[in-house]
């Protein structure tokens, strides 16, 4: 059915038997219910009205109308009373999505959400395509990099990620730690195998450390992180993440121009539910608390 306000319009009539209690009902003039039922009945090339002084009575085609149509307006009833009631409740799937290079770090979180909010499914989906909110994909994004801007979307700053450089205690004992930048050059290092990543810190591997020198490439963050442990190389980590790990050794003290900015988007239409709400606050608390 192309038009579903000729079917309401249609349910109506029948359901009140005039044209001016319809209209009153759907809040409408009574020439719009007149206008609704003839294209609808041109529509479908049927009568579902017999015309009379008192009234519209329906035919048997307008009977079967109506009776789907209160069929259909019983399941819309239920379905607002379950949507009200997800609204309030912190229950049900809560899609979140990040960058896998932040999976370390958010996944103890969820895991800790989860505890507090027991009837939560977490969905966590990492990866390097933008989900996008508008269209239900997510209910939370983690973003990183600047601003987004996509329209509809509540943005807000969640804090500025601390990046560092690290070795493993194994590269350290094979390698020893340079002892400056003037001697990067007899240092092997992880880095990504583009040349044009946007991550600041990455953009300062390229300026600082020669491209020959960086033995171990890979665009999957969690290979880096991986390959980091094993000791192939100096590679960065989250500042975080280096302080629950003590086999990695400090190489150079972290600066302001290699972190990155975390931003918390939601979409306009679900910002204000329940279950998107505890998990922003309880983001927000975390990144007080110095767990993120």
């Amino acid at each position: 059915m192309e038009n579903w306000d000729e079917v309401r319009t249609a349910y109506q009539v029948a359901r009140l038997g005039t044209v001016s209690g319809a209209a009153e009902n759907l809040g409408v003039h009574h020439a719009t219910v007149i206008r609704h039922i003839d294209a609808l009945e041109k529509r479908l090339g049927v009568k579902l009205f017999q015309r009379h002084a008192r009234g519209y009575t329906p035919t048997e085609a307008g009977e079967d109308l109506m009776r789907v149509a209160n069929a259909t307006e019983d399941q819309f009833g239920q379905l607002l009373s379950r949507l009200k009631g997800h609204g309030t409740d912190v229950s049900g799937d809560l899609v979140v999505t990040s960058l896998a290079m932040l999976s370390q770090q958010i996944t103890p979180l969820l895991a800790a959400f989860q505890e507090v909010h027991p009837d939560v499914i977490v969905r966590y989906l990492t990866s390097d395509r933008l989900f996008r909110l508008e269209y239900g994909e997510a209910h939370v994004a983690v973003r990183a990099g600047s601003a987004p801007e996509e329209p509809d979307n509540v943005v807000q700053k969640l804090t500025d990620q601390a990046m560092g450089l690290y070795a493993a205690t194994s590269y350290v004992a094979a390698h020893g730690l340079p002892q400056g930048p003037q001697e990067y050059g007899r240092h092997r290092f992880l880095g990504p195998e583009g040349i044009d990543s946007r991550a600041p810190c990455f953009r300062w591997l390229r300026e600082a450390v020669a491209r020959e020198n960086v033995v171990f490439r890979s665009d999957d963050h969690r290979a880096l992180g991986y390959a980091l442990a094993s000791g192939a190389g100096i590679g960065f980590a989250s500042v975080a993440h280096a302080a629950q790990n003590p086999d990695l050794v400090e190489v150079a003290t972290p600066r302001p121009e290699w972190s990155s900015p975390l931003w918390l988007v939601t979409h306009v239409d679900l910002h204000r539910t329940s279950k998107v709400q505890a998990l922003v606050q309880f983001l927000k608390s975390n990144v007080k608390a110095g767990l993120l």
